[in-house]
């Protein structure tokens, strides 16, 4: 078996997995291999059973040295099983660190291989753990977050090297199957997807963030008492912000950004992209901009979600 590495502009190391032998992979179709990883009590369980329900065939606590073995029986499966899901995690201890030994193992074939990360904060962690009554898994003689600190550390690397990271601090289950449903419902992969997220600076700034838009430099409809009880959705909201001088070509100038950001993500292979707007309470200016950016984007081919982090929350 043999692999051919190159190393990226942000010094990643990307590894081109060619046939060694073309012979047995004559006719066979090389599924797709989604890592599912992150924090304990993250989601990791929602987002695999999310994708079992999407068709995807899952394992879950797959020691990491036996993925190209599933890789090779899909490859076997004559287009049965086209899209693998593994769950790889911190229960396994010492597999997990052959992780990024076992993935380039898979020189065999040419695998389109993705890695979803889901992160949360350590306050809404310890609450879920402490709510099911149950230990983390790093925890030993200690507490709840030395458990967490100590898996913070050893997956940092991986958090780096994600395709996706979804921060579920403030999500429920629901919420995180409607992210996961955007990414990987459809059939066709699209070449980038956008979610476009809203959030209120006063609850502090989203972790998955890719990028930050700061919307407090336009008057705050909420000293305006007859928009106050409005969110930043309804007519009346969006008229007023973006009747305040800057904020049309505010919207112009960054979506013209966003448009070369774009270009650039899809040249280097990027799928995803997070983009949070912000503004005091993530009711009324970031909202009212993130569905204009939302639609600027969608309009230029830009598969694009919209989420309002912080609305209701007052």
């Amino acid at each position: 078996m043999s692999a051919e590495r190159e190393q990226r502009g942000d010094g990643a190391v990307v590894s081109t997995l060619k046939p060694a032998q073309p012979e047995e992979a004559a006719g066979a179709t090389i599924p797709e291999l989604v890592i599912i990883s992150g924090m304990s009590g993250a989601g990791r369980s929602t987002a695999a059973k999310c994708l079992e329900d999407l068709g995807w065939f899952v394992v879950d606590n797959l020691p990491p040295e036996l993925i190209p073995t599933m890789v090779e029986l899909g490859a076997r499966s004559q287009g049965n099983v086209a899209r693998i899901a593994v769950v790889v995690d911190v229960r396994g201890r010492n597999f997990f660190d052959n992780l990024k030994g076992s993935l380039a193992d898979l020189a065999t074939y040419n695998v389109a291989r993705r890695i979803v990360y889901l992160e949360a904060s350590d306050e809404a962690l310890v609450r879920r753990f402490e709510s099911v009554r149950r230990p983390h898994p790093l925890q030993g003689d200690g507490r709840i977050v030395d458990g967490i600190a100590a898996e913070r550390d050893l997956l940092r690397e991986l958090r780096g090297d994600a395709d996706l990271v979804i921060d579920t601090s403030s999500l429920n289950v629901h919420e995180l199957r409607a992210k996961l449903d955007a990414q990987f419902a459809g059939e066709e992969e699209p070449e980038l997807r956008a979610t476009v997220m809203s959030f209120g600076y006063k609850y502090g700034l989203p972790v998955d963030a890719d990028l930050v838009v700061d919307c407090r430099f336009l008057p705050n409809p909420h000293w305006v008492p007859e928009l106050r009880p409005y969110t930043g959705t309804s007519e009346e909201v969006s008229s007023y912000v973006f009747n305040q001088p800057g904020a049309k070509e505010f919207l112009d100038r960054y979506t013209e950004l966003l448009q070369l950001i774009a270009a650039g993500y899809r040249r280097e292979g990027k799928r995803y992209v997070t983009v949070a707007v912000g503004c005091t309470g993530g009711k009324h200016r970031s909202v009212a901009m993130s569905e204009k950016l939302a639609r600027r984007l969608s309009d230029g081919g830009v598969e694009t979600v919209v989420v309002h982090r912080d609305m209701g929350r007052e």
